[in-house]
Parts: C-alpha cells; structure tokens; sequence
C-alpha cells in the first residue's frame, strides 16, 4: 500500500541537525504512528513519504520554511522575574503564555538578576533537519481514527467520543 493523505503509517526515523548532533531517534523504542494529512509531521518530511511504501527507507534534508519555520527575534523577550514568584524556574522549562496573538509556549532561555528571557520560537526553527526513515507498515485508516484525527491502539484511543 502507498502512502497518500488518509494513510495510517507506521515508521522509525532519527532526526539530526547540520552538525550531524542527535534530535531524536525511534529505532531503539516504539516506531511512530500517525497519519497521513492531519498536519502531525512537518510538511518536508510528509511530503517525502508521499507515495512511499512499507519496507522503503529514505534520507530526507528538511529546510526550516519545510519543517519549524524561521526564527523569529521578535518572540525573545525578558519579563520580570517577579513573574515567576513562588516557582522553581531553569533554564530549558516551558510554560504556556498569553500574548496578543493568544496562547503560545515559551521557553526560558536565560535567567538574570531581575529578568527571565523567554523564547516563543519552536527550538528547532531555523534548523535544517536531516531525517533517516525506515517505513514499517501503511494501512487505511479507520473511519473513527479519520473522525478523531489520530490512530487507535488496540483497545481504541482512550478517551470518550
């Protein structure tokens, strides 16, 4: 079966930057299910797995207009620490923030005497990312998994209809 929008896929993939340093990698645990035209993968690597098939393996450089998105400087910005009162902050944590363009996850970036720096930009925009695929299994999705928009296990999706 060939992988075209409505498609469950099952694969493994490891993900690396330019400088070949590890994203993330399935090989050594469960292989990613999803499928095909719910907006799940970035739009670089979903469209090198059109047409497709189980058992296919590719290599895939996804530029950030393809996969993230550019960085934008405008979403850093330091707030007052105040903020933050009564919470254990690092560097690294992400919260939830309202802005005027709504709800957006931020990241701390940097923490100084009064300020935190928080970045609302994906960490991996402004990355080429280079992706390794093994495609393990292609199937129809069901016309519940198409109703809710991602893919059952065994027992169904586990949460009320």
């Amino acid at each position: 079966m060939i992988i075209a929008a409505n498609k469950v896929v099952k694969m493994h993939y490891s993900v690396t930057d330019n400088d070949n340093n590890s994203i993330d990698n399935s090989f050594d645990g469960e292989p990613l299910i999803f499928i095909v035209g719910t907006g799940y993968l970035i739009p670089g690597l979903e469209d090198a797995l059109q047409g497709k098939q189980a058992g296919d393996t590719l290599s895939v450089t996804v530029e950030p207009e393809n996969g993230y998105g550019e960085r934008h400087d405008e979403l850093m910005q330091a707030v007052p620490k105040s903020m933050f009162e009564n919470m254990e902050i690092e560097v690294g944590m992400q919260f939830r923030a309202t802005t005027d363009d709504g709800d957006q996850s931020v990241m701390i970036i940097d923490i100084q005497e009064d300020e935190v720096i928080v970045d609302g930009n994906n960490p991996l925009a402004g990355i080429t990312l280079k992706f390794d695929v093994e495609i393990l299994e292609v199937r129809d999705a069901t016309a519940d998994e198409l109703a809710h928009g991602h893919v059952h296990g065994e027992g169904g999706c586990g949460h009320e209809h």
